[in-house]
């Protein structure tokens, strides 16, 4: 159960914070269909911030002294780079939504396909391959936490919730969670949360009462460039061994789909990313899933063909959405330029 809670709330935290970053743009009123891309692009970034800091032998000291409070504060620079540079792709999708008023969907479209090509070509010029990779070691080594740096031995145990939330995992995955909380109330509680909520769904009533529109609309797609481009990191940390591929196995449509399924509010997000994780957890480790520690790896031994498992979380978001989406209410506005002269 411990190594279940562990393995969804890593694929589910990413899909849950890019969901986020959907929601803030379109309750601004653009609609972010290049969630997937500034995914990539934030990955890339991430990455390739830790490679080239390992590079200069900047944390080197502390890895050595295993200071573990020192690698997740190099961990968290790393996330607000790729928060920093998935902010400054996304203002593409800003200036030609916002000044070109150009169609929102055409916009995102072409940066999913932007990302990956670019991020692969930097790629190949940096590293002369398809992956970028740390410079040296992995992950876990680097960054994940252990029950050893808390003064526990291999073979003690730290209870239920130690071993759970503690031991063996990764700091970015509750940083994430608290960003997601505090957004969410940033949203729905605060009056910028008000302004930005009200240019998604009148925009000509908002306008009229001293907001700026464009302003707001810039603001939306950036925060939710910033949150995509930090969840494109995590997911890369997670689940792909800290590497940049041009690929995230497509969590930023799902990302949307959660959104969708969601309907545009935080709590409902939070469960439909959870739902949506654990299917991603059963397709990725469906061969050693042992439900009731007795050994027994019961989805293995079905002889259902593992590309079908492969393929469960997103038959699982067509399903979904299929019953679901008639029932979602975007905001009013979502998608439409805007036009001051409009009434």
């Amino acid at each position: 159960m411990t190594f279940l809670i562990q393995q969804t709330l890593i694929y589910a935290v990413p899909l849950m914070i890019v969901a986020l970053a959907g929601v803030f743009a379109e309750r601004s009123g653009i609609i972010n269909l290049a969630l997937e891309g500034i995914m990539i692009f934030g990955a890339f970034a991430g990455v390739l911030f830790v490679n080239l800091t390992q590079q200069a032998g900047v944390f080197s000291a502390a890895k050595e002294a295993n200071d573990w409070i020192a690698l997740q504060g190099f961990m968290l620079l790393a996330m607000l780079v790729a928060a920093i540079l998935g902010a400054l792709f996304s203002l593409l999708l800003s200036f030609a939504s916002v000044n070109l008023k150009a169609d929102q969907t055409i916009g995102g479209t072409a940066l999913n396909l932007l990302a990956p090509a670019l991020v692969l070509f930097f790629i190949r010029i940096i590293a002369n391959q398809n992956t970028l990779q740390m410079y040296e070691g992995d992950a876990a080594s680097w960054f994940m936490i252990r029950k050893a740096n808390f003064g526990f031995g291999r073979n003690d145990d730290m209870g239920f919730l130690g071993e759970t939330f503690v031991n063996r995992t990764y700091l970015a995955t509750y940083i994430c969670i608290l960003l997601f909380v505090v957004l969410s109330i940033l949203l729905y509680k605060t009056r910028f949360g008000l302004r930005l909520r009200s240019c998604g769904e009148n925009p000509q009533a908002a306008d009229s009462l001293g907001i700026n529109v464009y302003k707001m609309r810039y603001a939306g797609t950036t925060i939710s460039g910033a949150l995509a481009g930090m969840g494109g990191f995590v997911y890369a940390l997670t689940t792909a061994n800290c590497a940049s591929t041009g690929d995230v196995a497509g969590f930023g449509f799902l990302a949307l789909a959660v959104m969708i399924f969601g309907n545009w509010k935080p709590g409902n997000i939070a469960a439909a990313a959870l739902l949506f994780g654990l299917f991603k957890y059963i397709a990725a480790s469906y061969s050693s899933i042992d439900i009731n520690g007795d050994g027994v790896f019961f989805l293995a031994e079905l002889g259902i063909s593992g590309h079908l498992y492969r393929m469960l979380p997103y038959l699982v978001t067509l399903v979904v959405l299929a019953f679901t989406s008639k029932k979602s209410r975007a905001p009013k506005a979502e998608g439409v330029p805007y036009d001051k002269g409009k009434r």
